[in-house]
């Protein structure tokens, strides 16, 4: 046991011996606690860094008399940088509205009226089926559509005149009522005979030719309405709360570099991605020269508030117990700031802390120093502009 102890006090001894020898700075460290060594580095230094700067009956400590120790300095100046001021994100274009033109029955194509890329309005012809049948059928049931209507105004007429019961005339407008619904069905079935557009827009690829037998729900050819252009794109959860219908975006289509358009936000998801973390966005963009075409893919971009922190050099950040710190050059002396790390930047570290753009940061000499401590200013700012500009960060 004794030597052990023994072992351990020698370690602490050697140990010591290690930090005054070694570490820059000890002795005026074990001056301002009051300990003045009459051996070891810088003993005269020491010894006047722990001499009471007013006399024998002074209070020792202070280390900024004249006979303390000078640390030469560099310095850089506090700058103010924004962040999460805009997003970027990649979308996908569609048409404002796009219809698949289908068949409503089956049987022989007669026509097509349109061709690929033609523009049309609604109601345009599309194609046409053989109808023979059908008009056949409506023209028997306008005949007897117009075969009831004249029995009903005879009977009409001879209840006028009490010459026949209610009952023949209750008949007679019930005749006349099945003989019209038999009518409009038939001019129905004829009607359905001829596609037509339902939208306004550009005809597609045709899928059929004349001659064909199509059958019901056939494809015939899709119609887009590109006046404006949809594009779906997907944005950070931690966006969400600051997106809003009508908000504006730029974008750029892949396939014309150097042009933006310009357009809103129209429609947003009511829920977040589970997995991947994201929301469904969607913003109209105006397409008024027809330059842009749907299934496109496009660079979105929107602008935010964003926030501004201080932004501090690399070189100035320090760690302790308490977390990261710099040294702030202030009136000749070295000032200890907490500085919580936000963003890591190529040309800066953006941190949340009691500084100003324009104050002097120490970025030299700064494992030498001690709060308060004082310093000599060899190149930098000494912290009295404070009219540094600022830079911005976006994500």
């Amino acid at each position: 046991m004794i030597r052990q102890i023994l072992a351990c006090l020698v370690i602490l001894l050697v140990a010591a011996i290690g930090w005054l020898f070694l570490v820059p700075g000890a002795p005026e460290t074990l001056a301002k606690a009051g300990i003045i060594l009459p051996f070891g580095p810088g003993v005269q230094e020491t010894a006047a860094a722990g001499r009471p700067a007013g006399g024998p009956g002074a209070r020792p400590g202070g280390g900024g008399g004249p006979g303390a120790r000078q640390v030469n300095v560099v310095t850089s100046a506090v700058k103010s940088a924004t962040i999460n001021a805009g997003l970027a994100a990649i979308g996908e274009g569609s048409a404002a509205r796009s219809v698949t033109v289908v068949a409503t029955s089956g049987g022989e194509l007669a026509e097509v009226a349109v061709r690929p890329g033609q523009q049309v309005k609604s109601g345009d012809i599309i194609a046409r089926f053989t109808a023979e049948t059908e008009q056949i059928d409506y023209d028997r049931a306008r005949l007897a559509a117009d075969d009831a209507q004249a029995a009903l105004a005879r009977t009409e007429g001879m209840a006028n005149s009490n010459l026949v019961a209610a009952t023949a005339l209750t008949a007679a407008q019930l005749a006349a009522a099945n003989a019209d619904l038999a009518l409009r069905n038939a001019e129905l079935a004829l009607a359905r005979r001829t596609i037509t557009s339902p939208i306004d827009g550009t005809v597609g690829l045709l899928r059929v030719t004349p001659g064909n037998y199509v059958a019901a729900q056939t494809a015939i050819t899709t119609v887009d309405d590109t006046s404006s252009i949809l594009i779906d794109f997907w944005v950070p959860e931690s966006y969400a709360a600051q997106l809003s219908p009508g908000m504006p975006v730029t974008v750029s289509a892949l396939a014309l570099p150097g042009r933006d358009f310009s357009g809103d936000i129209s429609a947003m998801d009511s829920r977040i991605d589970p997995a991947s973390r994201t929301l469904q966005v969607q913003a109209e963009i105006p397409n008024p020269d027809n330059a842009l075409r749907a299934g496109m893919s496009f660079s979105v971009s929107l602008a935010f508030p964003g926030e501004t922190y201080p932004a501090v050099n690399p070189l100035a950040i320090l760690w302790s117990a308490e977390g990261s710190y710099v040294w702030q050059y202030e009136d000749g002396t070295a000032k200890r700031v907490m500085a919580e790390i936000v963003q890591r930047n190529s040309d800066g570290v953006l941190v949340r802390a009691d500084l100003l753009p324009g104050d002097a940061i120490i970025t030299e000499g700064i494992l030498q120093l001690s709060d308060g401590m004082a310093v000599t200013l060899l190149d930098g700012p000494d912290g009295s502009d404070e009219g540094a500009p600022a830079q911005s960060a976006s994500r």
